[in-house]
């Protein structure tokens, strides 16, 4: 493929009409609805819950899901903006709403810090790194506002903002030269790995989630928008699909042996040796391979028609990924509070499965009724005026 440095790319949400404003990829919303679940149980400590995510079946887990596919709403939603305001709209858009996501970081660690000195537990403040801010409230918060700081389960936000405030430039270079920028990217990715280069944190120097090497992740799902009609026959073709399904059951094996003790024998130690660490900070090619074979198999089997996207459970989890910042937030909320309620009151299976399906069963509401809010206005605006051509309806994120 040659890249085309004369006119820009369309993108694929301007051609194909389930982007064009008639509907939506019910896909999109529902995967991420999925994915904060997933990431909800996985928050949970020693959650019987957790076993239904992909963190125990290959080497990466949903957050992977959930930022690839921010950068494919990211695309889809600011190339709607510059379609229709231009670049001016694409940079008050990003802008805004990496100010959203860094005003929801900021008071989602003042919430962390509350919930933690009311429960009034030590080891939960050493467990979700608030001890410091508790301490040194002053110091802490003033790293917290330059995201030097995060409590943990609150690391995706702040990578959220940097990629949404570097967004623009982006998108303009992915519309001019697709191919070049998403080999830039991933040449910075691997330069991540080779030179261990990462962004300065405090106070312990790291950023849990390195914005260096997950870039790629927002890059790719926001170059799949651009090109993904050019390459969809390849990705498609039987010879990758079965390269996709190996990988999977290769990744499912080594990954029960180290879950599974009686499992354990039947995998070489050398070939442990080789894989372990499996890097989630500077997303190891383990995972992304991993992920890459997970998204390759979703776009051959689940068609954006599927009827089970319209099932009862479906569409709560479309709901929750519509909603996605404020459900975020919730779930590091409900996982804390869980932890809270295992660690005081009970942690056999009977409260794990309760905070499991309970928390999930709050996301779902809490989204209802907050897409119900954001309906009813529209509903005016269209008994009233005109509809606003820019109401391009995804929220991205």
């Amino acid at each position: 493929m040659l890249d085309r440095t004369d006119t820009p790319s369309p993108l694929v949400g301007e051609q194909s009409p389930q982007f064009n404003g008639l509907g939506r990829d019910l896909r999109i919303d529902a995967c991420r609805g999925i994915a904060l679940w997933c990431i909800f149980l996985d928050h949970v400590p020693n959650n019987i819950g957790s076993w239904l995510t992909l963190r125990n079946y290959g080497f990466c887990d949903t957050a992977e899901v959930f930022v690839f596919i921010s950068g494919v709403t990211c695309a889809l939603a600011y190339g709607r903006a510059r379609q229709h305001e231009g670049w001016s709209g694409v940079i008050s858009r990003s802008l805004r709403r990496g100010w959203d996501i860094y005003a929801a970081f900021l008071l989602l660690t003042l919430a962390c810090a509350i919930m933690v000195y009311l429960a009034g537990g030590q080891h939960l403040a050493d467990q979700s790194n608030t001890r410091i801010l508790l301490e040194h409230p002053g110091a802490t918060l003033v790293h917290a506002a330059i995201l030097q700081y995060r409590p943990v389960n609150t690391d995706v936000l702040p990578l959220f903002v940097v990629y949404h405030v570097l967004f623009a430039p982006l998108l303009w270079l992915l519309l001019r030269v697709p191919n070049v920028t998403l080999g830039a990217s991933l040449l910075l990715y691997v330069l991540v790995h080779v030179f261990g280069w990462t962004v300065p944190a405090w106070p312990n120097n790291v950023w849990f989630f390195n914005p260096l090497a997950w870039q790629v992740l927002i890059v790719l799902g926001a170059w799949w928008v651009i090109e993904g009609k050019r390459v969809r026959p390849w990705v498609t073709s039987r010879t990758v699909l079965v390269l996709a399904a190996f990988y999977l059951v290769f990744s499912l094996i080594i990954v029960l042996s180290w879950r599974i003790k009686p499992l354990e024998p039947f995998v070489p130690q050398a070939l442990t040796n080789l894989l372990v660490p499996v890097d989630k900070s500077n997303l190891s090619p383990v995972r992304l391979l991993h992920f890459l074979a997970l998204a390759i198999l979703a776009v051959r089997f689940v068609p954006h028609d599927w009827r089970g996207l319209r099932t009862p459970l479906m569409r709560g989890a479309r709901r929750c990924g519509e909603n996605s910042l404020p459900i975020y937030c919730l779930g590091v909320l409900l996982a804390l509070a869980g932890h809270v309620a295992l660690f005081h009151i009970s942690n056999g299976l009977a409260m794990q499965i309760a905070l499991s399906l309970g928390g999930i069963l709050l996301m779902i509401v809490a989204a209802v009724l907050l897409s119900s809010m954001r309906a009813k206005p529209r509903r005016e605006r269209r008994r009233g005026a005109a509809p606003e051509h820019d109401d391009f309806r995804w929220r991205v994120a």
